[in-house]
């Protein structure tokens, strides 16, 4: 089986049997998806969407996020991994969309990912969420199990097996 056949067998397997592929977390709009999937990494969803609801209520735009106070965010978020870097990441990064951005979360991925917080895996989930644009959110899992089925060769990095995945899905 070539490694297109491969792919198109396990693309079919997805539609069949999981065709609605959505993300866990809970959001209304590209600022708390955001906010919900830079508090997600190394935690559970489940987790994070407990922790938001007080999040948004208390800081329900990008502006309300920039002008948060460390200790009361800290407060809200402590008890997700990492508290600390992801509070100083949210804050940042809100700030940072205030004066780079114009107060708009960027829908690309270059931009997205000179936001503090903000890798290539989560500005990926950023856009294929809010914008379907055909972006991957290669993590390790992903990275693991497309070499060990053979969608991938010789892929030393998640970015190299995003690469690799995302030319084999525009010849198909």
């Amino acid at each position: 089986m070539t490694k297109k056949e491969r792919y198109g067998f396990v693309i079919s397997w997805f539609q069949q049997y999981a065709p609605d592929a959505e993300t866990e977390l809970v959001f209304e709009n590209p600022y708390q998806l955001l906010v919900a999937v830079i508090l997600s990494a190394q935690c559970t969803d489940k987790r994070v969407n407990m922790t938001t609801p007080t999040l948004f209520a208390k800081y329900s735009t990008i502006d309300n996020l920039a002008a948060a106070e460390y200790d009361d965010l800290f407060d809200i978020i402590k008890s997700i991994s990492f508290p600390g870097n992801k509070t100083r990441h949210l804050i940042g990064m809100a700030k940072m969309v205030q004066e780079k951005f114009n107060g708009e979360i960027p829908l690309k991925v270059e931009e997205l990912i000179q936001l503090p917080g903000v890798g290539r895996k989560t500005a990926n989930v950023i856009t294929s969420v809010v914008d379907n644009q055909p972006n991957m959110a290669v993590d390790t899992h992903v990275f693991r199990v497309a070499a060990r089925i053979g969608l991938t060769t010789n892929a030393k990095t998640p970015l190299a097996a995003e690469k690799q995945l995302l030319n084999i899905y525009r010849e198909i």
